[in-house]
């Protein structure tokens, strides 16, 4: 009789009975973020919560972005492919309207991981088109300035056990993104941004700010160190301890969930700060980011890895801790085929991409080197951009491995666009001001304006990109080396600027 009414309870109330479902994953991105953390060896930082992580996962050294620009990355990230070949160039929002193929939908990370098993929600910034392409069964809303309180709104869905499926959950902060006006306090005439933070040293609700000193930050090598450039760094450094803290409470949920040591935890962002210098180049400070993975099923943890990952490995990652990967054919077992999948629908009637371009993944999983400090990934790195705003036409292309960096800057002729935040900002406008002389980082106002077409560093000896090798005749072999491999990636990618090579 016990037995029975046991079983009649279980029945009748599985979700108070029934465990956490195994092999579940959150995946975190902040916006404009570089590895300004503890756990990367900055001594300023207020991230003990992302150090923890990090101490208990893999901490990658070299992880890049392919693109420093907001939506272009985050399509990548979510598909798994570069933007020559998903099509989301630009901005998704107002008037830029830029936007993946509908064919995409046969990678698109949320669709692949439903397809494996998954229940899957969003939180936070998206910033990636079309919906029906990138569809999340679950939206949740919450203040993407507000970390902890976005981690609170994902309470429910994350401890839910009506469904016996694993979860993914897909959280993105708009921190430390430039916003909220600027800060009225200073004395300077330029006033720094805000970053998010409240004027006044207010505070967001739930959140204990952490306020730096100007004279306190550090001041990254691409960067003016000025009374300008530290005030605006004493900002961001506080816009980043607020995502911490929500990592810190998403954390903890998890853990009273019982669903730490059932959870994938990845950290990352979509590239570098939104300096000038930093976002929107294509330049060592926008496209390095922070990237930690706590994965609890790998027995070797507290890992630095060397070895170079780049945004289009995350998605085939995932689905391989999923099982969901064929690694053999580097794309999902489940393969969606776009023909039957858009068949009867109104949407995508045209120029939805051609269907074979999305057979597999440009990326490659890192989930068998977690375990490994020695193991490599790529070994060479290809980055692009082409717009970040509507009016920022600038296309540049990358090639970069552990000795070498090349970039074709190919609308060289023209100055270099600004974003409009960039613009404004008072660490630039303080220098632009001064003249074209004017230092900026490792260069002067005047040479960050007009780019040759092709920069070539040594980056093993020469990190900050100081010195262009292009015109040193001495490397002229070498340049023409990564000239020819960059060319040869853009057609294996079918970059339509790949035809740039023969014209203008």
């Amino acid at each position: 009789m016990s037995r029975l009414l046991f079983a009649v309870a279980l029945f009748a109330a599985p979700s108070a009975l029934l465990p956490a479902a195994e092999r579940n994953i959150v995946f975190f991105i902040t916006d404009d973020e570089s590895p300004t953390l503890g756990c990367y060896g900055d001594p300023v930082a207020a991230s003990p919560a992302i150090d923890a992580v990090a101490a208990d996962g893999t901490l990658f050294k070299n992880a890049f972005a392919t693109t420093a620009s907001c939506s272009a990355s985050r399509s990548v990230v979510m598909s798994g492919l570069h933007n020559h070949t998903n099509g989301q160039y630009g901005h998704q929002h107002d008037d830029h309207k830029f936007s993946s193929f509908a064919n995409v939908v046969s990678l698109a990370m949320p669709r692949v991981l439903a397809a494996a098993g998954y229940r899957t929600a969003q939180i936070g910034k998206h910033h990636v088109a079309p919906e029906e392409v990138y569809h999340f069964e679950t939206y949740l809303k919450g203040n993407g300035r507000n970390a902890v309180q976005m981690a609170e709104q994902c309470r429910k869905f994350l401890t839910d056990t009506s469904d016996d499926r694993p979860f993914f959950l897909y959280i993105g902060t708009s921190d430390p993104h430039r916003g909220g006006g600027k800060d009225e306090t200073s004395k300077r005439e330029l006033k720094p941004d805000l970053f998010g933070n409240r004027p006044n040293q207010g505070a967001h609700d739930g959140v204990q700010e952490v306020f730096f000193a100007p004279e306190d930050v550090i001041v990254p090598a691409f960067l003016p160190d000025t009374p300008d450039t530290r005030e605006e760094l004493a900002h961001y450094y506080q816009s980043c301890a607020r995502v911490d803290q929500g990592v810190a409470r998403l954390v903890e949920i998890l853990k009273q969930a019982d669903l730490w040591d059932k959870t994938l935890f990845v950290f990352t962002s979509d590239h570098g700060m939104a300096f000038a210098g930093g976002k929107t180049t294509v330049y060592e400070a926008g496209l390095r980011v922070p990237f930690i993975v706590r994965n609890p099923y790998e027995p070797r943890r507290g890992i630095v890895s060397e070895a170079m990952i780049s945004h289009i490995d995350i998605t085939p990652s995932l689905l391989d801790f999923a099982g969901g990967l064929d690694p053999d054919a580097n794309a999902p077992k489940h393969w969606i085929d776009p023909d039957a999948f858009w068949k009867d629908s109104p949407v995508a009637r045209e120029n939805r991409g051609r269907k074979e371009r999305f057979r597999q993944y440009h990326g490659r999983s890192w989930i068998p080197i977690l375990g490994d400090p020695d193991a490599e990934h790529h070994e060479t790195i290809f980055a692009s951009h082409t717009f970040h705003e509507i009016q920022m036409y600038y296309p540049m292309r990358v090639i970069r491995d552990q000795q070498y960096k090349l970039i074709w800057n190919i609308a060289h002729g023209l100055p270099y666009p600004f974003a409009s935040d960039l613009w404004a900002a008072s660490s630039w406008q303080a220098q632009f001001r001064q003249g074209e002389g004017a230092p900026y980082g490792q260069k002067t106002v005047g040479e960050y304006i007009h780019r040759p077409a092709f920069e070539l560093y040594d980056i093993r000896i020469d990190p900050h990109e100081r010195t262009n090798l292009a015109d040193d005749s001495q490397h002229a072999d070498v340049l023409e080396k990564y000239k020819a491999r960059l060319r040869e990636f853009q057609e294996q990618m079918d970059d339509p600027w790949a035809t740039k090579w023969e014209y203008e």
